[in-house]
């Protein structure tokens, strides 16, 4: 079924295919709109869930890890400040390895105030533990919340994930998404069923406190995220198969031949596949690497994208303020081998417009360059 999707709905599908039990919830915009829609879908009586009104997202988040430990497959989303509001939470949903899926409607931390989108808030809570994913469109918003819930609940893995959708670009605009049917989502997501779990009938501690063994649990966590690599790869193929859509940890687009490749990830990416386009047409040897999952950090698929190229830009929209994009030093090390340009290139901080125009000129300066630079697109 085809129908034309906001973000916001696209998620709110998404929740519904996977039969989630339980969604603790906060308004932020630019999520809102997902939790009203799912509020009227169950006062109407089309999905069973239950919905539980807290009074901060600190709270939202601790309720969805005990609603997790009980083993109910819980969801929720977030936003900027709510995000960071969380963050007390968010380690320790990890380090008790419950799988929850919370999507982040990406929006600039104030202040000042905005209501338009950068990553500083999702890329914020990237050494938590949590799964990390950035999708570019609603579709691949719809099939990453789903898919996200197969590798968090895989036994190999047991963490929690996080989605990324860009506030308002996404959230607010509609696409033409192919919502999947109920049956090819039960066939794909298995029943949550969790080996270690609260139960009334056997009472437990779980996140109990530790000295000379808190070392090993933070092994076991990152043995858990390099996993997901692979866990990543067989749930794609599988998704694959049911749907014929067909995801990767990154996205390489005009990487083959290109002289220049621009690294970056989120619905921006779109803007700059058309500047490849119109480059390429003019015979410009440029292309692009869309970083889809950060968390498992795709290593060695980034290396394989990059081998060839020269000149490498990565385009942060995000700033860690005093040294550079946060991507950058990432890509940078990854790829780095004494004879690469691997320039930064900070973009659309609190939603800033960004143009077809403005990548061209990233890849022009770019094709010409002699020696690494740091640049803010003003």
């Amino acid at each position: 079924m085809i129908e034309l999707l906001d973000g916001n709905f696209a998620c709110a599908w998404a929740v519904k295919l996977c039969k989630v039990q339980v969604i603790p919830v906060f308004p932020i915009t630019p999520q809102t709109e997902l939790m009203e829609m799912l509020s009227e879908w169950k006062a109407e009586g089309k999905i069973d869930l239950e919905l539980l009104f807290a009074e901060s997202e600190h709270s939202v988040l601790s309720a969805a890890l005990g609603s997790e430990m009980t083993e109910n497959r819980t969801f929720s989303s977030t936003s900027s400040q709510g995000l960071l509001l969380m963050h007390e939470i968010l380690p320790i949903v990890s380090g008790t390895r419950m799988p929850v899926v919370m999507v982040n409607g990406c929006r600039a931390i104030s202040a000042p105030i905005t209501l338009w989108p950068d990553h500083n808030d999702l890329l914020a809570m990237r050494d938590s533990g949590w799964l990390l994913f950035m999708a570019e469109t609603n579709q691949e918003l719809l099939d990453s919340i789903i898919i996200a819930f197969r590798v968090s609940e895989d036994k190999r893995i047991l963490l929690p994930s996080l989605v990324g959708m860009d506030g308002f670009i996404l959230s607010y605009t509609r696409e033409e998404v192919n919502i999947p049917e109920q049956e090819l989502v039960d066939k794909f997501l298995p029943e949550l069923k969790l080996e270690v779990k609260i139960d009334l009938n056997k009472p437990m501690t779980l996140g109990t406190p530790c000295i000379e063994e808190y070392m090993y649990f933070k092994s076991q966590l990152h043995k858990a995220q390099l996993n997901a690599l692979k866990v990543l790869e067989e749930a794609h193929k599988e998704w694959f198969k049911l749907t014929g859509r067909n995801y990767d940890l990154i996205e390489e687009f005009f990487v083959e031949g290109a002289q220049a490749v621009i690294v970056m990830m989120g619905a921006n990416s779109t803007i700059a596949k058309a500047a490849v386009r119109q480059m390429r047409k003019k015979g410009k040897k440029v292309g692009l690497v869309r970083i889809r999952v950060l968390r498992p950090f795709p290593e060695e698929k980034i290396k394989n994208a990059l081998s060839k190229a020269k000149r490498i830009a990565v385009v942060d929209q995000n700033i860690s303020a005093g040294i550079s994009g946060i991507l950058y030093p990432e890509i940078k090390a990854c790829v780095a081998d004494g004879k690469k340009i691997v320039s930064n290139y900070v973009i659309s901080l609190g939603g800033k417009m960004i143009s077809i125009k403005d990548f061209r000129a990233i890849f022009n300066d770019l094709l010409k360059a002699r020696k690494e630079e740091r640049k803010w697109l003003m």
